[in-house]
């Protein structure tokens, strides 16, 4: 494949997923426990992958446990400003702060976009890569990435959380999809 056809194919596959991930942002949203389940494990499966990068680099390492913490703290403050309803079927929805979610994808877009531009030369001309390529990956992006998993790990499972215990205030056990 050429290196050009790279970004022609990812640009439209970020985009769609930034579509999905903001979309998820506003407006009451479904209730899929087993979807946020496989998310759950996803994160942590993908952010243990990323800490072993603290092998090698111990920066990056920090540099995740730092987001991981300050999303753990986001993710608590979603909670809190998260309500729990239900759809015009009766399907029990949760309604998400927007300026969460929508702050935290713009914030992960934004570092994604800058290493995009710094890494994009060595991409087109390998030449410029020689001796001096950018490392894989930097502590700022692994923070931003950490911020997002550890707000995700945390609103998730409280979301589960505080799902079930609604389903228990209305005398419903809880279901999954």
């Amino acid at each position: 494949m050429a290196p050009n056809m790279i970004p022609a194919l990812m640009v439209p596959l970020a985009a769609f997923a930034i579509y999905r991930r903001v979309r998820g942002n506003f407006g009451p949203q479904p209730i899929r426990r087993k979807r946020m389940i496989a998310r759950i494990a996803i994160f942590a499966a993908v952010t243990v992958l990323f800490a072993l990068t603290g092998l090698y680099n111990p920066m990056l390492l920090a540099g995740l446990a730092c987001g991981i913490a300050g999303g753990a703290v986001l993710g608590t403050v979603g909670l809190r400003l998260t309500t729990f309803g239900q759809n015009a079927e009766g399907a029990d929805v949760y309604i998400p702060n927007p300026w969460i979610g929508a702050g935290l994808t713009l914030l992960l877009v934004g570092r994604l976009a800058w290493r995009f531009v710094e890494v994009m030369p060595q991409v087109k001309d390998p030449a410029l890569a020689a001796g001096h390529a950018p490392p894989i990956g930097s502590p700022l992006t692994l923070a931003v990435f950490g911020l997002m998993v550890g707000y995700y790990l945390v609103y998730f499972t409280g979301l589960l959380v505080h799902h079930r215990r609604f389903q228990r205030e209305r005398g419903l056990s809880a279901t999954a999809d």
